[in-house]
Order: structure tokens, then sequence, then C-alpha cells
């Protein structure tokens, strides 16, 4: 269970380091958990499953997940009158992404179902 942790926790340093040294603009644990998703496809084209600890502990945290948007509802509210000054831009910003990911989603989704017929 302790090196299921660390390997979670490794990864996330990993990417850290990676995001700092190369001025990415990409969070450091995006870029730890794309090298894990690597190690695990690696591990499983030699035909070998995922670790069982590791299974375990990210089943266990991500049944916990809802804990991690404690800090973003309390920033909300603690930033009610700065979302309340910018509301126009925020809704502008919010539907365009959305709109733009659905559109995104939609095209990718028709040229995946093209490549495999």
């Amino acid at each position: 269970m302790t090196g299921a942790i660390t390997a979670l926790l490794f990864c996330q340093l990993l990417g850290e380091v990676l995001a700092r040294m190369l001025h990415l603009p990409v969070p450091g644990p995006v870029i730890g958990m794309v090298l894990l998703f690597a190690f695990l496809l690696l591990r499983h084209r030699n035909g070998e499953p995922p670790p069982e600890q590791l299974e375990r502990v990210s089943d266990a945290l991500l049944g916990h997940l809802g804990l991690l948007f404690v800090p973003a509802g309390v920033g909300v509210v603690v930033l009610l009158h700065t979302l309340a000054e910018n509301w126009l831009p925020l809704a502008v910003a919010v539907g365009a992404g959305t709109l733009l990911g659905i559109a995104f989603t939609g095209r990718l989704a028709q040229a995946l179902l093209r490549r495999m017929s």
C-alpha cells in the first residue's frame, strides 16, 4: 500500500519537476498523470495487469474525490464579490468554452468513428 502511494506521489513530483524545468503551461500533476498512464500502458503491452495495490489506492482516492472540491467552493464564496463584478466575461468564457468543448468532442468522435469503419 505504501509503495503504491509512493508511486503516485513520485509521478506527481516528476511531473512538477518537468513542468518547472521546461516552463510548461501544464500543471505538474497533469504531467505526472500522463507519465503514470504511459507507465501503465507499457506494462499492459507486456501483458502485465496494473499492480493490485495501485488499483486499491486509486479506488480509495477516487472515493474521496468530492473532498477536493471543498477548497474550490470556499474560494468561490470568498471571492463572490469579484465574481459579481466580472459576471459577464465569466459567463461568456464558460459558455464559449462549453460550446467549443462540445464541438471538438463531436468532431473527434466523428473522425474516430470514420477511422474505425
